[in-house]
């Protein structure tokens, strides 16, 4: 079983020397999701936590409602990658045809399963109103998922998508940041008992880019922190979700772009 990394030879070169030795690099591999045998979508990920992802990949873009809805009937893995074959209700098995639409993703990949440009920017569901939380909650939970990133700290080439509320904490990592948060959903729903999402946050090692912050509202999550930019439209998702988006989140410093109201005066 892989642990998402692989050793090759490298050629280290500084100033006076050339240092041959061996270097953690991550994995990355063509994932297919099928569901009820219907070939969906093929993203590049990188091979871990599998079983969290097929979830939340479906929570996440609205292929099921709910965990109770999904099966993982079976992972097969071969040279040319893994294929993550689902079971779903023959109710929303059906409007998958409509959407159905093999892509090759990638790392940073985009709308999956989309097939016209009018079902590109579709309305996100509204989060639940929640606490409100201070800048010191938010600084915390960026330690917090710095300190829960294994992959990233041999290979320094990870996403990661953490889950905080209170003492519990959850992170994710992949190649792709989208594929992380997704990882993170399903790891949420896959926890027995599953972890309520709301009054928790999002932090994401990534810029804040319109699929993830339409992924949260979809796992319920009412506060979305990113450590880089925020793009307009992921702006105006977290607006219509009634989400708040934090960015530029790093030390004592970080920019609110929605929701302000949800963040308490120090």
């Amino acid at each position: 079983m892989s642990d998402g990394l692989r050793i090759t030879r490298a050629l280290r070169i500084e100033p006076g020397r050339r240092l041959e030795h061996d270097d953690a690099v991550i994995e990355e591999s063509p994932v297919a999701l099928l569901y009820n045998g219907l070939p969906f979508a093929v993203m590049m990920a990188t091979p871990v936590d599998l079983e969290d992802f097929a979830l939340g990949f479906a929570l996440c873009e609205g292929i099921v409602g709910n965990a109770r809805e999904f099966s993982l009937v079976d992972v097969v893995r071969d040279d040319a990658g893994v294929a993550l074959h689902a079971a779903i209700p023959q109710a929303r098995f059906n409007p998958l045809e409509d959407r159905r639409r093999m892509l090759e993703g990638r790392s940073g990949c985009g709308l999956c399963g989309v097939a016209e440009l009018r079902d590109a920017i579709r309305p996100p569901p509204r989060v639940a109103a929640g606490h409100r939380i201070a800048p010191d909650d938010i600084r915390t939970a960026l330690h917090a998922v710095a300190q829960r990133q294994p992959m990233n700290a041999r290979s320094g080439g990870v996403h990661a998508a953490g889950f905080v509320r209170g003492d519990i904490v959850v992170v994710r990592e992949d190649v792709g940041r989208h594929n992380a948060v997704d990882k993170l959903v399903g790891a949420l729903h896959r926890t027995t008992p599953a972890i309520d999402a709301g009054d928790g946050m999002l932090v994401v090692t990534s810029r804040a880019s319109y699929e993830i912050v339409r992924k949260a509202a979809f796992a319920g999550i009412p506060v979305v922190v990113a450590m880089s930019a925020p793009t307009a439209q992921a702006i105006a998702q977290a607006e219509a979700a009634g989400i708040t988006l934090v960015a530029f989140a790093r030390d004592a410093r970080m920019t609110v772009y929605a929701g302000q109201e949800r963040i308490a005066r120090t």
